[in-house]
């Protein structure tokens, strides 16, 4: 490989790795105009394996920011990010996909404690608490990477219980 070929790979890696960064991001922030720009044209997600529905991204996250309402919280963690490119021609087209682990810890809204100048610190533990892998396909557009589909393996989650609760 010429050293130009390899600067393109590291170049195409960063710019993929910003991508699921800021698909994270999105997610926990609630920008769901924001997700939505992340895909490319026809762009699909699948949440079945987490409760939720496959479907083009509009409706995908229209679905999302109508049932992730219920956590004033959340915080995903992508880790050990796979990267594996198909088409690769430094052109519109170019695939890749990447697998990433995920753990995503989250807050109920209705846990959210009164704010008072002399009590004790909030309790912000997470009430709810998901972990799995993300199945991403991306793609090369004229605007540069974005995902053409995401698939979610959710592999566990757990509920917490709060002190004085049964």
């Amino acid at each position: 490989m010429t050293q130009r070929v390899e600067l393109a790979a590291v170049l195409d890696r960063l710019a993929i790795d910003t991508l699921i960064t800021d698909y994270a991001i999105a997610v926990d922030d609630g920008d769901w105009d924001g997700y939505r720009r992340l895909f490319a044209p026809g762009g699909r997600a699948d949440y079945r394996s987490a409760g939720g529905i496959e479907a083009p991204v509009a409706e995908v996250s229209d679905w999302l920011a109508k049932s992730l309402r219920v956590f004033e919280v959340r915080q995903h963690l992508v880790v050990n990010r796979r990267i594996r490119f198909g088409l690769r021609e430094q052109d519109v087209g170019d695939t890749a996909r990447i697998q990433a682990d995920y753990t995503n810890p989250m807050r109920f809204a209705a846990a959210r404690q009164a704010g008072q100048a002399d009590a004790p610190p909030p309790d912000t533990a997470p009430d709810f608490e998901c972990g799995g892998r993300y199945d991403f396909t991306a793609v090369r557009t004229p605007s540069g990477w974005r995902l053409r589909q995401v698939v979610v393996q959710e592999k566990w989650r757990r509920r917490h219980g709060r002190a004085g609760q049964v």
